[in-house]
């Protein structure tokens, strides 16, 4: 196959980007994407070039660090995939291929599609977690929870925290990452006691990051790797509204 690629280059967060034009005419069908830049910088590295800097860590589709935006749609074309699981016969003979990084003003740019997604650390350490002390672990048969509920928690619970929701919302919205770790763990019975604190705490902490509103377009979920519901960010709402009311 003969791929000409427009890959987006720029040297740090604070110089312009632009997209540099590639053209390889060896790719494979069945290369992964990933492949396929290894292809470009291993071409790149031999002409004494600076390779074109992407990140990646697993290449199973588990930890989505991979995710760029590929002809304008975060991870690519595929429904339920992240970038490092996309592969070549997704894409024609010929054709142009443009490949940016998430843009948000909460993911600055460290070097051509490497963003920065440390902001997504800082939601949950204003407090995704429990800080109950809560012993040894219990027998699971004798925790109170459905599993319709239990299997809702799980749900949530899939987020990757890959970045693809804030990438393709027209605001930039955090709001798919945030409500679903903020559900998970409402949705469970050692999760409760702490619910509306820790609510209060990652939505402030989340503004302040720079994310933009949630205007429910429901692209987020469209785009998802993980295909994870927008009814969590609805939960979300509810467990803010229900903290401030108690307060």
């Amino acid at each position: 196959m003969k791929i000409d690629l427009k890959v987006w280059r720029q040297k740090n967060q604070n110089t312009k980007g632009h997209l540099e034009s590639y053209i390889l005419d060896e790719v494979d069908a069945e290369m992964s994407f990933l492949e396929m830049l290894d292809m470009l910088n291993l071409k790149l590295a031999k002409r004494g070039e600076r390779p074109v800097e992407f990140d990646h860590d697993c290449r199973e589709g588990i930890c989505g660090q991979c995710g760029v935006m590929i002809n304008g749609i975060a991870h690519g074309p595929l429904k339920n995939t992240t970038t490092c699981q996309l592969h070549m016969r997704s894409f024609k003979d010929g054709d142009t291929i443009y490949v940016e990084p998430f843009k948000a003003k909460a993911f600055p740019v460290i070097r051509d599609l490497k963003v920065d997604r440390s902001a997504f650390d800082d939601i949950i350490a204003a407090g995704g977690y429990i800080s109950v002390n809560t012993g040894q672990a219990p027998e699971a048969n004798s925790i109170l929870i459905s599993h319709d509920e239990a299997e809702s928690a799980f749900d949530s619970a899939a987020c990757i925290g890959c970045g693809a929701c804030v990438a393709t919302c027209k605001n930039a919205s955090a709001a798919l990452f945030t409500s679903s770790k903020i559900s998970q763990l409402a949705k469970l019975p050692q999760g409760k006691k702490e619910s509306s604190k820790r609510t209060v705490n990652m939505v402030n902490r989340m503004e302040d990051l720079g994310f933009g509103h949630c205007t429910n377009t429901e692209a987020c979920q469209v785009e998802c790797p993980q295909d994870i519901s927008v009814l969590n960010i609805a939960q979300m709402n509810y467990e803010y509204n229900k903290a401030k009311l108690k307060k």
